[in-house]
């Protein structure tokens, strides 16, 4: 599935980044799935161990919130091998956010959670961007250098 045209994130974005693998979000084993790629590769191309625990975080929980806000999404993971930068686009056709200042502050939570988890994901990867759109869905794009 391509990106909705809201949250493409293009070449300029992406920079000299190859796909590496792109996979379904629909259960919990999906948000491991992702979690367990990027640890992987990662580990597999000398990343500290802290380093792999904090981006591998990051993205399990925004894959997570796709799977329980939206539904659903996907995800795809980029390498910029000259640069050494791994970077993760997870995407959605949920509700979108409507105030994305508020959902990232510590304790907000739209569904009984601990409100920690987009702001965690955010403090956690080198670079990260959302995008979204109420009623069409979020995109969000995670950076780490490995």
């Amino acid at each position: 599935m391509p990106l909705p045209s809201y949250a493409a994130f293009d070449e300029s974005d992406l920079g000299a980044q190859v796909l590496l693998s792109q996979h379904k979000l629909k259960s919990s084993g999906d948000a491991v799935t992702a979690r367990q790629a990027v640890a992987r590769y990662m580990k597999d191309n000398g990343a500290s161990a802290l380093s792999v625990t904090r981006f591998a975080t990051a993205v399990s929980e925004i894959a997570r919130n796709a799977i329980n806000h939206a539904g659903g999404g996907e995800f795809s993971i980029y390498v910029d091998r000259g640069r050494k930068q791994l970077t993760v686009v997870c995407w959605d056709k949920g509700p979108g956010i409507a105030d994305v200042k508020l959902a990232l502050s510590d304790g907000y939570t739209s569904g009984g959670g601990l409100g920690r988890g987009l702001g965690g994901a955010q403090r956690l990867a080198g670079r990260f961007e959302i995008r979204t759109a109420v009623g069409a869905g979020t995109s969000v794009l995670m950076s780490v250098t490995l």
